[in-house]
Order: C-alpha cells, then structure tokens, then sequence
C-alpha cells in the first residue's frame, strides 16, 4: 500500500482505492482520511473497470448546504467515466456513468435510489417525478395554490393582489410606486406620492389657512361656519370671513314689555304709561307687569290683544241703518257721503240726485239720469273714450270696413266724408261712394276718327283700327274674308277667315284663369278642332287649351301692371277630312286695378 498524492487532480481532496459502488471513498473523504493504493500502479487499471481514483472536495463550505454536484471525469487508457458526487446535507452519493443502470443514485448495497422530488419505478433503476400536489405533502400555505414541476413543486397565490400591488416571484404582493412608473392622474399643479397600494397628488401651490384646493389646483375660501362642530364656544355666533372666521358673542333678548338694563345682563318692565305720548292715545293708561291696560272712551272699545283703544266701527256694527248712501267711520264717530252724482240733504245722511246738465258739461248733447248725466253727439261725432263728454269727429275714411268707405278715395270732413274718383273715366254714383267707368264710346266722349273703332276699357277707351290684308275683304265690323282663289295658287295656303278681337281685364287676377274661349259657330259631329298660339306672347304669360268644339285661352301668371298684347291664334277645323285654316287676332288690354274697384258699396 502506498499514498498517492491528488494535487495533479484538484487541490483539497482525498485519494482511494474505492470499490465498484464508491462508499469506502465517500466514507474516507468524509473523515479526511488518506487514500492507500496498493495495485493502481501500471496498465492494471484498465482491467479495474469497477475501481476509480475519486478524488472528492473535502472542503464542505464551498459546497452549499442544499443540494450540489461534482463531476470529476478520468482517464483509464481508453476507459472513460464520469463520476458524480451528490452531496445532500448529511448524505452523500455517487453516480458513475457508464458503469451503473442507476436513472439517477446508486448505493453501496447496489441499489438504485433517486433524488428528492422522485421517487423509484417498479423496474428498481427508473426514476420519475413525485407529484407533491397530489400526495399533499407540499407546504403551500393558505390561499396558495400547489402546481407540480419536475423533481418539485411550487405555490402560486390564488387570490389576486388588488389594485395598487404586483404579485413577485416568492409569491408575495409589493406595492406599485405609480408615481415611479407613471400610472397616476395627478394633473400638472399637483405633485405625486406614492402610498400602499395607491397615490396621493398633492398641489404645488400650498394655499394659506382658511382656504383649500379644489380640483384644478385654486385656492378657495374654507366656510368654518357650515362645519360640524362650531369653531366658537356655546353662547357665540360664527361669522364666516375670507380666510378666517368671527365669533360675536349673543346679546341677551328681552320680551315684549321688557327691556335690557345698563349692564346688558337682565331684562326690566317697560313702564309703557310713562312719558308725554302714551300707547293709549289720549285714554287712560294702567301700568302692569311687561303690558298695560287702557281705559278707553266713548266710541272706543279695548282690545285685549293689542292692549290698545281700537275705534268703535258705527257703520259695520249698523249697516244701512246710519246713511242712505255711504257710511265712513272717524276716530270715535261717523259721518255719512254720497255717490258720485248725489248730495247730502240738510240732515246730513240722506241723498238726492246732482242735475249735472245745469253745468254743461258735455261738448254738444247732455241727458240728465239718476245719479250721473249721458252725453251725446251728433252724426258724424262719437264721445272721447278719454273723459267721455267730449265729441270728437268720426273719421270715416279710416273705419275698419275693409279700409273702404269709398270705392276709390275718401276724404274725411267735420262730422261727414266724401269721395272721389279718378279725375279721368270714371264718375261718382248716387250714393256718393261708388266710382262707375263712364263708357266713352257710348256717351261720345271718346276721341276715336270715323275710320277708327271705339273699344271701351275700364278708366278709358282706345281707338282701334285694321286694313284687311291683300286677297282679303272685310265682311263684318272685325272680320276679313279671303277671295276665290284658282287651283293649285298660292292663296289656297291662306286662312279662309281672320277675325279680330278685343279683351280687357284688370291686373293682378288669380291664376290661372281662362280669359277667351273660341270655335266654330256650329259644330259637326267628327269635328276636329287644333289651336295654336303663334305670335304676340313673347314672354309665355298666355296658354291655349283644346276643349271639346274648340279651346280656351288661359293667363297663366298674374300681372301687376298694365299692359296691352296682341296675341294670334290659329285654328284648324278639319271636318270630313278636309282641313280649313282660321286666324283669330285678340288684342288684351290689362288696365290698372284701382282700389276698391269695381266693388260696389251699397
């Protein structure tokens, strides 16, 4: 046997000839005792594949007090192993592989064992993970939750750790500084600090006593007054300032009949009998304790409410028994009055009428009634609804008939009117208010020449003239005719007829209204009849209609002002097949409408 020294291998450990399962070299290195070899010596370790040189670190405080591993790997020839150390508290293992089956330890006796948190299969070599959670043997504490791993288990809190906290890794809740990481809402004139499981924002500004920060930061006066308990002691008032507080001091409150002595500390009878002016108004006055009684004359009774003489009421206490007319009542008596248009008598309480007519005092009519007067006035006056005896003319140009007492103008007189009418075609009715046209070409009062027409129109006339044209000759009053024509000439092309005619109508008549109707003088059954408005409408204000044996003409918009048209019309009769061509020339005149015209007034 000889030492071998390991110093080549690792400094601090023992040296052994150890066995296949390694337990005298752990049991020799835990005593620090000395390895003795006595046949590692030449190539007889390569045929020693159960025997290693184990050199094992005997200086335990670098080893943790939980569980560690040492691998140390040797070289025997072309043999290789790795020899693992397993140092658990007070037991310690060895695990060569290559050499063992052992999953995990092998023993001395050559049994397989397996680290904490497994346990050995029924093979005796395997080991598998042993679930803690499942057995209960794990030291989850209340509101934890066991969750297996592999070779252990660990506890996860099952409650969450509510605003304000973070849930670490052993499992315990810290507080979240908001104000660290940025998560508060203190606005920009407030400063944050942080505080278990929340924040506090305090303001930049401090403001001074008696004022407190409302929520953007302002100073705002503090009403101690309005507070729970009174900041003044019992027996004071509390005024409210800016900033601050006052406490006045309650004076002492006397009773009616009672007033403060000097000292403001009790209260004295008020003798109220004293003095030049008593309460009693001349009646006697009886001092008592905080009142007094009067002693009141004839005509006054006592209230014993009031403690003062109250006037006897003659006339509520005798109604209708005193006065004929009307009863007022004086301090200790009565006296009796009249209505408005009645006198006293000579005893003073009965009444008789005022004749107010002797005074003249309406402006025309005067009616004597009982008790008053009636004013009145003549036609063409009404009474001032200010004093009502007055008369004031009736303007009977502005009464509310429609703004029409006269067709066209009134004037008003002293206690009448009269009307008027346009200066030119027209003339004052019978009654005085109409305005009727006068109708020149009746009366001759029209300036037409003897080859001209007259044409009357309302408020005037107008002179109307027409030549037939070429290949026409006039038959009528307002009628051309058109002469023979020979076959296939031109004139076959011309209308058979032209008729003129005259219309008139005011302006600003609603719309749309038909104005002319036209046709054929006798009408055949199959008749075919085609109208057309070809000249004298520029701006469209006319429409032309078929009906039934002939058309209309229509005005489509009103017209405000007065205007003449001269509108051509051409008609197509086409009866058994044959078309004829007729003109029609109407020639409007839209005079002006005059107010009030022509509505007569009755």
């Amino acid at each position: 046997m000889r030492s071998v020294d390991c110093e080549g291998e690792c400094d601090g450990c023992d040296v052994l000839l150890t066995d296949s399962l390694c337990v005298k070299g752990i049991e020799s290195a835990r005593r620090r005792g000395v390895c003795e070899l006595s046949s590692f010596q030449g190539d007889s370790c390569k045929v020693k594949t159960s025997q290693v040189c184990v050199c094992f670190c005997s200086d335990f405080d670098l080893l943790s007090l939980n569980f560690r591993m040492a691998a140390i790997l040797l070289d025997f020839g072309s043999y290789h192993t790795t020899v693992h150390f397993f140092k658990n508290l007070n037991n310690m293992y060895l695990k060569l592989e290559g050499v063992t089956r052992c999953s995990q330890l092998c023993v001395g006796n050559g049994s397989c064992v397996c680290l904490k948190g497994y346990h050995l299969k029924s093979d005796g070599y395997t080991c598998e993970d042993y679930n803690e959670c499942l057995a209960g043997v794990h030291s989850c504490r209340l509101g934890e939750r066991c969750i297996n791993t592999e070779g252990s288990y660990r506890c996860q809190r099952e409650a969450s750790c509510g605003t304000g906290y973070e849930l670490t890794d052993s499992n315990t809740c810290n507080d979240i500084d908001e104000c660290l990481v940025g998560t508060h809402n203190c606005g920009p004139g407030f400063m944050c600090q942080n505080t278990p499981g929340s924040f506090r924002c305090h303001p930049k500004q401090q403001c001074a006593t008696g004022f407190l920060q409302d929520a953007v930061g302002s100073c705002i006066d503090i009403n101690e007054c309005v507070s729970e308990n009174s900041p003044c002691q019992p027996g004071h008032s509390c005024i409210n300032t800016v900033g601050s507080y006052t406490c006045q001091k309650f004076t002492v409150i006397c009773g009616r009949g009672y007033h403060l002595n000097k000292e403001g500390t009790h209260c004295l009878d008020v003798d109220e009998c004293s003095g030049t002016h008593g309460p009693c108004h001349g009646h006697d006055c009886v001092n008592l304790l905080g009142t007094f009684r009067c002693e009141c004359r004839s005509g006054f009774t006592f209230n014993s409410i009031s403690r003062t003489c109250d006037d006897t009421d003659e006339c509520r206490n005798f109604p209708g028994r005193l006065c004929s007319h009307k009863c007022e009542n004086t301090p200790g008596s009565f006296y009796c009055s009249c209505n408005p248009g009645f006198r006293l008598d000579r005893e003073g309480r009965n009444c008789e009428d005022v004749n107010e007519c002797e005074s003249n005092p309406c402006s025309q009519e005067c009616a004597n009634i009982y008790g008053s007067y009636q004013c009145y006035c003549r036609r063409g006056y009404q009474l001032s609804n200010t004093d009502g005896v007055t008369c004031e003319d009736i303007d009977e140009c502005a009464l509310s008939t429609g703004g029409k007492v006269c067709s066209y103008h009134c004037f008003n007189t002293p206690g009448s009117f009269h009307c008027t009418c346009p200066p030119t075609g027209y003339t004052l009715s019978h009654n005085g208010r109409n305005c009727l046209d006068i109708d020149e070409c009746t009366t001759g009062t029209h300036t037409c020449s003897a080859t001209q027409s007259c044409f009357n129109i309302q408020g005037g006339f107008r002179c109307l003239s027409f030549e037939c044209p070429p290949n026409y000759r006039r038959t009528a009053d307002r009628r051309c005719e058109r002469l023979p024509c020979e076959p296939n000439s031109e004139c076959v092309s011309l209308p058979l007829r032209i008729s003129f005619y005259n219309l008139t109508f005011p302006t600003n008549i609603p719309t749309p209204a038909a104005v002319f109707r036209m046709g054929p003088s006798s009408s055949v059954p199959g008749d075919d009849v085609q109208l057309a408005l070809v000249d004298g409408d520029v701006e469209g204000c006319f429409t032309v209609q078929k009906m039934a044996h002939g058309g209309v003409i229509s005005l489509q918009r009103p017209l405000a002002q007065p205007r003449d048209f001269l509108l051509t019309v051409e008609i197509r009769l086409i009866r058994y097949g044959t078309v004829s061509l007729f003109v029609a020339k109407i020639a409007v005149f839209v005079v002006n409408e005059h107010p009030g015209l022509p509505r007569s007034i009755p």
